[in-house]
């Protein structure tokens, strides 16, 4: 099942997600929702039910797990599945990093939740450089395996970002305005 936006609002309240989480989720939603847009307009055969969904409830496991310290990424599918949302288990899944990705297949909603998560501090569009900045001084904390994890991470992204916005009309650097 594909939870409606009102659904997920109400999933965020049942798990207890905090303010912050919440209005971060609803801005990588609104990211999400404006690339979903315009690839569908090119004619891709793609869910934006699902864009906003998974993109919504992408962060579903994180309140929880900043206690536990346990992966947020796999809580939230986790949860997704004990409320039978079983297609956007994925999505949410791999929204901090993408499993078996390959450049070449044809664009997916869980990569356009992945990349826009990536574009979002707190509830701000901000561009990859100064998220990978963001991440860096937030979670490697001198550690140089993490950093160098997330550096990875990011190599990945500005590749899902150029297959994105290869097909689009409008450029990364427009998304700040375009969610105005």
């Amino acid at each position: 099942m594909i939870p409606s936006v009102k659904e997920c609002l109400e999933l965020m309240e049942q798990y207890g997600m905090l303010d912050n989480i919440k209005a971060h989720s609803i801005m990588v939603q609104r990211i999400a929702t404006i690339i979903g847009q315009g690839l569908k307009h090119t004619g891709m055969d793609i869910s934006l039910e699902k864009i906003a969904a998974g993109a919504l409830l992408h962060d579903i496991g994180k309140t929880f797990c900043l206690n536990t310290g346990d992966d947020h990424e796999a809580k939230g599918r986790e949860i997704c599945l004990q409320n039978h949302l079983d297609e956007i288990a994925d999505i949410v899944g791999e929204h901090v990093r993408l499993k078996d990705y390959h450049l070449d297949s044809p664009v997916s909603e869980k990569e356009i939740v992945y990349y826009a998560d990536k574009r979002v501090n707190d509830d701000m569009v901000v561009s990859l450089e100064e998220r990978l900045r963001y991440l860096i001084r937030r979670y490697a904390k001198n550690m140089k395996h993490v950093s160098q994890r997330i550096r990875d991470n990011f190599q990945l992204c500005k590749a899902v970002e150029k297959k994105l916005f290869s097909k689009l009309d409008f450029r990364p650097e427009d998304l700040l305005d375009l969610t105005r």
